[in-house]
């Protein structure tokens, strides 16, 4: 059901950056469950995380290592969360680095580990490991698509996205993939991203960057509010493009930037268009706050609302909800009466009320869309944020019912 999320795209190989593809077994037999990225020696690689509590197992480990070690190998199982699984989950998750550590002839500390699936099950150490040298046996530079299915669970379509930019005459490549269908809450929305481009970018700089357009894409996504246990986006940068060094002084930064913003959008975008049961692809826009969190506050309550999203699913204009759910977001002294809300080019709310101009059928026309946009301006500041999200279906239940059966 996802809604205009089409095929994936051609791949441009990353420079620096092979991908392995195996079977464990893990959740399903025969399914393609583990991936393997290889990383050049010399790659800087960052990353933003789950800042959920519970954070999974592999979350810890991961940002050790990277404090540790210069990344090598990225291992990636699906199926099994590894999450809420306390010291033993630490260890499991180590043992798989060791095992895929030895077998390419890196440290463990080169190794991060990353798993997506069930809550509070034990990680099949034996099944991950027994794979393991299938997918390095299988490494190529051309297997991006076959990660992106991969690393899916109830994602019914896999996400990626390819693009080129050329900086001082040399081309550079930024190529990622990315997963997520629900528990899509902000503070990382149960997502994964992985994003690696051939340019040089100072490590410092390449941090920057991660954070940067990691909180305007992936933390500006909701589904159904709820932020996994096991959120992470990478950033990997091999350095193996022709093209001059990117720093934060360089000429090329702003183009390389604006290309690598597209490649976050769209992964991040991809994800809520594929939300589990989605049937519309909705931004809330917040206009005129005094400061950034009250406009998130906003767009954040109207976005998780369940009879917002339920109206939206079913094509009903009931301005009433969305009303309700600015006047509860929390902000003080709120002028009612300057408040504007519209619907795309449709105006429901006008000094306190409903417009003067607004009609049901003008309303349900626009409700009727796969992609809407409610504008809601606040009239108190020149502040401006975005949030994506979906609609509630019947399948959203359905699916969370039989997520373990």
């Amino acid at each position: 059901m996802a809604v205009g999320l089409g095929p994936l795209p051609e791949f441009f190989p990353v420079r620096g950056v092979r991908v392995g593809i195996a079977s464990a077994g893990i959740k399903k037999p025969g399914r393609k469950d583990i991936v393997v990225f290889e990383l050049a020696e010399g790659s800087q690689v960052a990353g933003i995380f789950t800042r959920n509590q519970f954070c999974a197992a592999p979350v810890t480990v991961t940002r050790r290592h990277l404090s540790e070690a210069a990344p090598r190998y990225l291992l990636i199982n699906t199926g099994n969360a590894n999450a809420g699984t306390g010291r033993k989950g630490v260890v499991d998750a180590e043992q798989c680095c060791s095992a895929l550590a030895a077998m390419a002839g890196v440290s463990e500390a080169a190794v991060l580990p990353f798993s997506t699936g069930v809550i509070g099950e034990s990680l099949p150490v034996v099944k991950i490991t027994g794979a393991l040298s299938a997918a390095l046996e299988g490494l190529g530079e051309e297997r991006w698509g076959e990660a992106a299915e991969g690393i899916m669970t109830t994602d019914t379509l896999p996400k990626g996205v390819s693009r080129q930019v050329v900086l001082g005459g040399e081309t550079v490549t930024i190529s990622g993939i990315s997963k997520g269908a629900g528990m899509i809450r902000p503070n990382m929305a149960t997502m994964l991203g992985f994003i690696a481009t051939d340019a040089k970018v100072e490590s410092t700089l390449l941090q920057t960057l991660v954070s940067e357009l990691g909180e305007a894409s992936f933390n500006r996504i909701t589904i159904d509010g709820d932020t996994s246990t096991n959120d992470a986006c990478i950033l990997m940068a091999t350095g193996q493009s022709d093209a001059p060094e990117i720093g934060p002084d360089s000429p090329f930064l702003a183009d390389f930037r604006a290309a690598l913003e597209d490649v976050f959008m769209t992964l991040a975008h991809a994800i809520v268009r594929d939300g589990e049961g989605a049937t519309k692809f909705v931004t809330i826009n917040v206009s005129g706050a005094e400061t950034q969190q009250e406009a998130l506050d906003v767009a954040y309550t109207v976005a998780h609302s369940p009879l917002v999203k339920t109206a939206l699913f079913a094509s009903d204009p009931n301005w009433g909800r969305i009303l309700a759910a600015v006047g509860r977001a929390g902000v003080p002294d709120l002028d009612i009466d300057a408040i504007e809300i519209h619907l795309d080019d449709v105006c429901l709310v006008r000094h306190g009320g409903r417009a003067e101009d607004y009609s049901e059928a003008r309303g349900k026309a626009v409700m009727s869309q796969q992609e809407i946009t409610i504008y809601i301006d606040l009239k108190r500041g020149d502040v401006h944020e975005r949030v994506w999200t979906c609609d509630f279906s019947h399948d959203y239940v359905t699916i969370n019912a039989d997520y373990r059966t």
